[in-house]
This record gives C-alpha cells, sequence and structure tokens, in this order.
C-alpha cells in the first residue's frame, strides 16, 4: 500500500525487453541498505517488487500483464520516474490509500496556466472514469491528486487535476505534454462500495435506492 507521495525522481538506467518479463534497472539517490529485495515500489504509480540491488538503484521486473495495462512499454533509458517506498504500518498517511494497481492508461489533453500552478484535463475510459468523482483522489503516474471536475461524454471520461509549484519540483508531472499517456488509479474506496451495492454483501440483496429507503436513508 502507498500515499501517492512521491519520494524521489529516479531514472531509467536500462531497460532488457527479453522474454516475457522485462528487466528495468532504475537508479535513484536513495541509501540502498534501506531497501531489501522483495521490497515493493511503486513505479510511476505502478507495485513493483525489488529483485536486485546496486549502490546507486535497484532492478524490478516487469510483467507482460504490467506491460500491457501501463505505459512501460514507451520506457527507455533516460526516462524519469516517480519512485514510492510502500507506506509503514504507523506511518502518516498524508497523500490517499494507494494500491499500485494501475486501473487504465490515461492521456493528457489539454494543459492551462493557473498563476504558479497549472491545470491538466487528461482523458481515460469510461469504465475508469465511472469511479472518478469532483474532489475524490486519483493517482496519476503514482502522485495522489484532488480532482476538480469530471465530464463524461461518448464513451471517455474526462477529469481535470491542479498542479502546485510543489508537486510540479518533486515529480515528473512538470514534464507532461498534450498527448502524453499516464497511469491513472481511481480510488479503491469507489469500486468496493459498487461491488457491495451489486452483491447485496452477505444479505445477498442488492443495495439500489429501495433498500436505502426501507432502511431509512
Amino acid at each position: 500500500m502507498f500515499t501517492g507521495l512521491v519520494e524521489e525522481v529516479g531514472e531509467v538506467q536500462a531497460i532488457e525487453k527479453t522474454g516475457q518479463d522485462w528487466l528495468l534497472r532504475v537508479r535513484c539517490d536513495w541509501d540502498m541498505s534501506t531497501v531489501k529485495l522483495g521490497d515493493s515500489i511503486a513505479i510511476n504509480g505502478a507495485c513493483l517488487t525489488v529483485i536486485s540491488k546496486e549502490r546507486q538503484g535497484f532492478s524490478v521486473q516487469i510483467s507482460q500483464e504490467s506491460v500491457n495495462k501501463t505505459t512501460f512499454a514507451n520506457l527507455a533509458a533516460g526516462a524519469i520516474l516517480n519512485l514510492e517506498r510502500a507506506l509503514m504500518v504507523g506511518g502518516r498517511l498524508d497523500g490517499h490509500l494507494v494500491q499500485g494497481h494501475v486501473d487504465a492508461v490515461g492521456q493528457v489533453e489539454r494543459i492551462t496556466p493557473r498563476g504558479r500552478s497549472f491545470e491538466i484535463w487528461f482523458r481515460v475510459p469510461v469504465e475508469a472514469g465511472r469511479y472518478i468523482i469532483a474532489k475524490g483522489s486519483i493517482a496519476v503516474d503514482g502522485v495522489s491528486l484532488t480532482v476538480n471536475e469530471v465530464v463524461d461524454a461518448g464513451g471517455i471520461s474526462r477529469f481535470s487535476v491542479n498542479i502546485i509549484p510543489h508537486t510540479q519540483k518533486k515529480t515528473t508531472l512538470a514534464q507532461l505534454a498534450p498527448g502524453h499517456k499516464v497511469n491513472v488509479e481511481t480510488d479503491l474506496l469507489g469500486r468496493y462500495v459498487e461491488r457491495l451495492m451489486k452483491s447485496g454483501g452477505r444479505h445477498g440483496r442488492s443495495m439500489d435506492e429501495a433498500y436505502l429507503r426501507e432502511k431509512g436513508f
């Protein structure tokens, strides 16, 4: 589990695209004594496992499933990456709960300056957009953000966020431009609520409007 608060911007040292599982070597400035083999690290919002480490970085394997569901197919040596280690039990949760499971690949539609900040509009398939709400949380390339607006039309959901100067400085989001693709993870609570409402939980009855009225809501 992660928070969406990026600890470090790393760099792709090399990526070996051989066989079903790719090998990604990441360069970063972490004290590598604090990173263990088997640790989970969110790389641009996708949870991956450390399989080896060096003095100034580490390596992870990327399964073909992860390649298909993320932007990793576009990675090349020199690309910059948002990095976050897993949340420690008892630690502060300053962002929001992020699993590191990418729901959709989004695309930047437009970027508009707003004072020292800038506003970005993204588009995602409506299947993912159904879990995005105004003033809710979302992770874009592993960065925890607050949604400004959401518009659904024609099988596409569009949503906007503000990128403040601090986020511009500490993440890769300042490098985005129209057309760029990003990893998007929606708020996990929305998915669980939908599942419970459809299945009715242990009672086996859908939690529809009639059910809520019957229970006094």
